[in-house]
């Protein structure tokens, strides 16, 4: 791992002090954690049904290590295809790279109105507000990116962005934006204003905005994933299409992409295959299809021995599903376009200044490991993070001193039995309440555990068997 990682100025994600102030409303928390639960659970049972799962892992895993590791290869492949299909290919660096592109395409083609699907993609670009700055009406059509981008809030699940809203919120939101009933809080209704609101934006867009799930190499088409047929809508009805993908979104062939269609879904929301997977690979008559290949950090990323791998994801979200840290701070609380697991690896990469809390917000249970469809090793990467964290001196002041005398007193046999029989003692002296708020954050959290009598070393010693061992 290169030691000539990027250290940026810039105000540091204090994740902690994030989660604190999401578990202020326990019901909030509690709800939170049993409907990521929930999807946690229509995924096992979507993997149960399928007895050659692992096996399908593997090979997802396979395919995306070979692609990364040929990436040179296949974009020429890719871009030599669409060109070919009579799309008009697009390189982008970075972010800023990226909207400028949107944006003189918007301008030479006069458009006033864009509609766009979800993507990850131009939120991690920050390329709404870009093209608000510059007078574009910008309306995202996924219900959830939908409503928070009424909220004027960022998404905070990748898949599920209002994952953090109960159906009440988007009530208020939708009365006070969309004019429904106040008090009005069936999804159902609540739905069918939304696509009455959307529909109209839909037919005076002059252009529409989409992701890209996967990009085939062989074929120079993309492939779209949806739930709710809003990109074929907007990619229908609009004279031009937009298309963004990251340059990990390849796969060879189309066999290859038909091992990530039986994972995606399943991993994501527990489906066999989302409602809409739509194959894009020339423009229809009368309309343009541009296709931007982004770089954003990638190729940097790429070229790191411990965390290229991070680049398999097919932003699935599995791993924040499964989560137990995710699921009871919230997708805010990471400061980070992505949070949960694959974000505290991505984010380290852009700024580690920033984002050197992230890797510490993990048990390393290994859970996200078990349930990532491309076999990422997330709580390894994570740990891998830590290290680097702790030497580039940006570790928690308090937790690096623990750590160092934990080290110390753990290495030294006096001062292990010495510093129990102490801690003993203090531990029955000192009231519990009193003692939990000496353990700071931790404490609050936790209950102590009761004093021992002895420790086990003594208790071994009295009780060990006659012929036991020395």
């Amino acid at each position: 791992m290169s030691r000539t990682l990027t250290v940026l100025d810039s105000a540091p994600v204090d994740h902690a002090a994030n989660a604190a102030a999401f578990n202020e409303n326990e019901a909030r928390v509690d709800w939170h954690n049993e409907s990521l639960g929930l999807m946690r659970a229509k995924r096992d049972r979507a993997v149960e049904q399928v007895p050659e799962w692992e096996a399908l892992r593997a090979v997802a895993s396979s395919i995306k290590e070979h692609t990364l590791s040929h990436l040179d290869e296949y974009l020429t492949m890719f871009e030599a295809a669409a060109i070919a299909n009579g799309a008009k290919v697009h390189w982008a660096r970075d972010a800023e790279e990226h909207n400028r592109i949107v944006h003189h395409i918007l301008v030479e083609g006069r458009v006033q109105y864009l509609v766009k699907s979800k993507s990850m993609l131009t939120e991690e670009c920050h390329l709404n507000a870009y093209l608000e700055e510059r007078g574009i009406d910008v309306v995202d059509t996924d219900l959830g990116e939908r409503i928070v981008q009424l909220r004027k809030e960022p998404p905070s699940h990748i898949v599920m962005p209002a994952s953090h809203l109960t159906k009440e919120e988007i009530g208020e939101t939708f009365a006070e934006h969309l004019g429904t009933a106040v008090g009005l809080s069936d999804p159902t209704e609540l739905t069918a204003a939304a696509r009455i609101h959307l529909r109209e934006r839909f037919l005076r867009a002059h252009a529409a905005m989409t992701g890209v799930n996967f990009a085939i190499a062989e074929t120079g088409g993309v492939v779209v994933c949806t739930n709710e047929g809003n990109a074929d809508l907007g990619m229908a009805l609009a004279p031009i299409h937009i298309a963004s993908m990251g340059i990990e979104k390849l796969v060879p062939g189309p066999a290859e992409l038909a091992v990530f269609l039986r994972v995606l879904a399943r991993s994501a929301t527990g489906q066999r295959v989302t409602v809409y997977t739509s194959h894009v690979h020339r423009p229809e008559v009368g309309q343009a299809l541009h296709i931007i290949i982004v770089d954003n950090g990638r190729t940097e990323q790429l070229g790191r021995p411990d965390f290229w791998r991070s680049l398999k994801c097919i932003r699935c979200g599995a791993c924040m599903n499964t989560c137990p840290v995710y699921r009871r701070s919230g997708g805010y609380s990471y400061g980070a376009t992505v949070p949960g697991p694959i974000g505290s690896i991505l984010s380290p990469g852009i700024d580690l200044r920033k984002y050197a809390a992230l890797p510490f917000a993990s048990t390393l249970c290994g859970s996200c490991t078990a349930v990532c469809p491309v076999k990422i090793d997330l709580d390894a990467q994570l740990y891998r993070w830590r290290q680097i964290v702790v030497d580039a001196g940006l570790a928690d002041g308090f937790k690096t001193v623990a750590a160092n005398v934990g080290a110390r007193v753990l290495s030294n046999r006096r001062w292990l039995h010495g510093g129990g029989a102490i801690i003993r003692i203090i531990m029955k002296l000192i009231p519990m309440n009193v003692m939990r708020r000496l353990s700071g954050s931790w404490g609050k959290t936790r209950d102590l555990p009761v004093p021992p009598g002895e420790s086990f070393s003594s208790w071994y010693r009295a009780n060990r068997p006659a012929k036991g061992p020395p």
